[in-house]
């Protein structure tokens, strides 16, 4: 919850808003794309950040749209985890590695073409995100966001680069 937390208290810096002008930010940074963001959870964490202080309703209820700013708290905890995430590397857990641990249990052809699905995937991924940083910068969305794009383009294409490099030792019999 804390990179969903950071978004949401994040957006709400910008100034007072409903759950939906909080999913609107976020779609204009591209979140859904680097931040696997579930849209249906916005509203619960506004909810449950309200609860515990870091919010405020600043209109609306029982029938209104309610609409949210952060708290003195809240800016203390946006900035608290912010730092937090610069700090700490941790993995990233991606269900391709934990596959990739038994990729032994498949027969060599079931492997090959799981591959080269995956590279023609990452290809498209890769020149998808090369779009989308295309179409920030036409939008004139900020460096900062469009450099968050970047990253997640190179995360794909240094995939793309390590599975056309295992394919070639799969079919040479060096892998599995």
């Amino acid at each position: 919850m804390s990179s969903m937390r950071i978004l949401i208290l994040g957006a709400l810096l910008d100034g007072p808003m409903n759950g939906y002008g909080v999913r609107r930010r976020l779609e204009a940074m591209s979140a859904d794309v680097w931040a696997s963001v579930a849209y249906g959870s916005i509203y619960h964490g506004l909810g449950k950040m309200a609860d515990e202080g870091l919010l405020e309703i600043v209109e609306g209820g029982k029938g209104g749209k309610i609409v949210y700013a952060v708290t003195e708290p809240g800016r203390e905890e946006f900035q608290r985890l912010l730092l937090g995430a610069w700090h700490e590397v941790k993995p990233i857990v991606d269900p391709f590695q934990v596959a990739m641990t038994f990729m032994d249990r498949l027969e060599k052809q079931e492997l090959l073409d799981a591959m080269y699905g995956r590279m023609t995937q990452l290809k498209m991924g890769v020149e998808t995100m090369g779009h989308i940083i295309g179409l920030k910068r036409h939008h004139g969305a900020p460096d900062h966001i469009r450099e968050n794009l970047r990253l997640t383009r190179a995360m794909l294409q240094a995939q793309l680069d390590w599975v056309e490099q295992a394919v070639a030792r799969v079919e040479a019999g060096e892998l599995p």
